[in-house]
């Protein structure tokens, strides 16, 4: 069994130290590849800390990860030694129940489940342990191939802010014709933009403050709103087909709904920590919808990434070593990261 390089927290106060993790030899259906790069994800931090409920320590994070196949089982048939490769927020599922067959492993109903790349259990009965590794084993069917016109830097944030905002813009038609808001233009917020542009929907951003506007822009946005101007946002009432929340904290629900057109979509993709509130009238007046989202399947997923390649979509990322990943955590929570961290894993 591969022993492999990590780093690991060992409490909700704690902080990341370099340590060793045992990884399983691949058994005939599965791929061990070395991993070159995973990107920081809020979530990771709410794991980490306990934030979203117990958690299994020694805790690595990290599901958004890329990397090159250097093992293959004797009955892997989808990939070869050699071979880029990605990893998402899940390694397993049922295979057999309905949200499976239909391709949305995310959403399994069987045993064992979901099981995600880190604080989940594998078949083997382990605890599973994610990208902040240099080496994981995982079953073919739930790897992607990761396009040759995309780096891998590039690629491992797609992992799961890519497919995060692809997912509810293809259910809910971003196409030509279709007037699309993305609210917050962070490490979703910013990939949801430019899948939008490419889907042909006019996008507009609406956030906080105008200081990403340029950015905002040039990845493909027609207009850039400040939530905080009123008289803006009053004349943007009724107007938009689909609106994507990623925020986290501070939602104005009613408001947001209020931007709709009758039969329009809010579709909220951030995790905010306290309970949100409506007025149903705002909700049935219009006949509009209030809908959540997660991530997408594996075969979403691929879709996804080949998407990106094929209009040269990227994140924008700022590359960390590994002993930096408390910092970057401590600027994420802080909002002092633009958009995406990324580690570079050759630095463990």
């Amino acid at each position: 069994m591969p022993d492999v390089a990590a780093y690991a927290i060992d409490s909700p106060t704690g902080r990341y130290a370099k340590t060793t993790i045992t990884r399983r030899d691949p058994g005939p259906t599965e791929v061990f590849f070395d991993i070159h790069y995973t990107g920081i994800c809020h979530s990771d931090i709410h794991t980490a800390r306990g934030e979203w409920g117990p958690i299994t320590y020694p805790f690595v994070g990290g599901h958004e990860i890329a990397g090159v196949v250097s093992q293959v089982g004797s009955e892997v048939t989808k990939f070869a030694v050699g071979d880029r490769v990605g990893v998402g927020c899940f390694v397993d599922s049922c295979r057999e129940c309905d949200m499976c067959r239909q391709g949305e492993e995310q959403f399994c109903t069987g045993r064992p489940g979901t099981v995600w790349t880190y604080n989940g259990v594998g078949r083997d009965g382990e605890p599973t342990a994610g990208g902040y590794s240099t080496g994981i084993t995982v079953e073919q069917d739930y790897l992607m191939r990761v396009p040759e016109e995309m780096s891998l830097e590039h690629a491992a944030p797609l992992m799961c802010a890519g497919i995060t905002l692809y997912s509810p813009l293809k259910r809910w038609g971003a196409a030509p014709g279709k007037r699309v808001g993305i609210v917050g233009m962070g490490g979703l917020g910013h990939m949801g933009v430019q899948i939008s542009a490419a889907m042909g929907a006019e996008t507009i951003v609406l956030g906080r403050s105008l200081a990403k506007r340029d950015d905002g822009l040039r990845l493909g946005a027609t207009d850039y709103v400040s939530t905080q101007d009123r008289d803006a946002i009053k004349r943007l009432r009724g107007s938009f087909d689909l609106i994507v929340t990623t925020v986290s904290d501070g939602v104005d629900l009613d408001g947001l709904l209020k931007l709709l057109k009758a039969h329009g979509v809010l579709v909220n993709v951030g995790l905010p920590e306290r309970p949100s509130s409506i007025h149903l009238g705002v909700l049935t007046g219009q006949a509009r919808v209030l809908a959540g989202s997660n991530i997408g399947g594996i075969r979403e997923t691929q879709e996804m990434l080949d998407f990106c390649a094929e209009h040269d979509l990227a994140p924008m990322i700022e590359m960390i070593d590994a002993d930096r990943i408390d910092e970057a955590y401590d600027n994420v929570v802080a909002s002092k990261v633009r958009y995406r961290y990324v580690i570079d894993i050759s630095t463990i």
